[in-house]
């Protein structure tokens, strides 16, 4: 392993964590789906990184300006208190469950929402309930489990890995993201038509990036999956692709411009060898794919204030 080295940048890290909704907030399950809810949310735009007045939010009831984020009347922060657009939509989807919970009958009206985004034990306990019921989804089928392992023969290889270099972009508190991502996709496009042995994508390291791997012209040597942050290695690994990849990966840490300059793809497993692991991907998928619809009609007939969601009126085909 290689990478930066300081676990600040997604790219190799030391011991960087995910930045998934708090522990006291959900179960393990249930953070895990978030992270990947999370990753799913492409459609969402990039916001600025710290909580001001929002001009509006979506809800199923239309739009309502406030400093303060609020599901039916309910505040998922502190007007003292500056949060990211992600943790602020984590805070605002573990409170649709809390409320969907109530409303089912499996959480005492008695109960509110903690400090700091915390929910009781009983009230996680109760969501757990909640998705089990509502979410309720059969095993893959074999030939859907062919189909995947036909379809990314890659994504389960022992010992891939990739040389890489990157750009970052970092996302911090007060930036101006739209500028960032123009800034990004116009490097992006400058280093894609480049021809020079990857002397321009060295200087623009230097220049640009936030990563101290900057100061070596990106490098990050060989990496493997377990060296990254999840959505920087779900961008990366499992393709053939070598050369500056055609868009931006986005990461918790902001924009990167990746430059796969080799890889070694490891070992290839047979189905049999991947057949299980394969149906846990499918399942989770779906798992995500349905708590993401349910999230949205929760949201559609919420009056949600301050933090954007995406949101539906009518039932939608798991």
């Amino acid at each position: 392993m290689s990478g930066c080295g300081t676990g600040s940048c997604g790219c190799g890290s030391t011991d960087s964590g995910v930045a998934a909704a708090p522990a006291s907030t959900l179960t393990p399950t249930q953070a895990a789906a978030y992270e990947a809810l999370v990753a799913t949310m492409d459609d969402v735009p990039l916001q600025q990184a710290t909580l001001a007045p929002q001009a509006g939010a979506l809800g199923g009831r239309g739009l309502v300006a406030a400093e303060v984020a609020r599901v039916n009347g309910v505040a998922l922060n502190a007007t003292h208190e500056s949060l990211d657009e992600e943790a602020l939509r984590q805070r605002a989807c573990t409170e649709l469950l809390r409320q969907a919970a109530q409303q089912a009958g499996l959480l005492p009206a008695s109960d509110v929402p903690g400090v700091l985004g915390a929910i009781s034990v009983q009230a996680s306990d109760a969501i757990e309930q909640l998705l089990e019921r509502e979410l309720d989804l059969p095993d893959p089928s074999e030939e859907a489990c062919r189909r995947y392992h036909e379809a990314h023969p890659a994504a389960h290889a022992q010992g891939e890995r990739a040389q890489l270099r990157h750009v970052l972009f970092a996302v911090t508190p007060g930036v101006d993201v739209k500028q960032l991502r123009l800034r990004a996709e116009a490097l992006l496009i400058e280093l894609r038509c480049a021809d020079d042995g990857g002397a321009q994508f060295a200087e623009a390291a230097a220049q640009w990036s936030n990563c101290p791997s900057g100061q070596q012209g990106g490098d990050l040597g060989w990496l493997t999956r377990a060296d990254c942050a999840p959505e920087f290695a779900r961008e990366v690994f499992g393709g053939a692709e070598i050369g500056v990849l055609a868009r931006l990966v986005h990461s918790r840490f902001g924009l990167h411009v990746v430059e796969v300059v080799a890889r070694d793809p490891g070992q290839q497993p047979s189905f049999e060898e991947v057949r299980q692991a394969i149906a846990l991907t499918l399942r989770q998928q779906a798992w995500v794919n349905a708590l993401r619809q349910y999230l949205q009609l929760l949201a559609g007939a919420a009056v949600v204030e301050g933090v954007a969601l995406d949101a539906a009126d009518t039932p939608l085909v798991q």
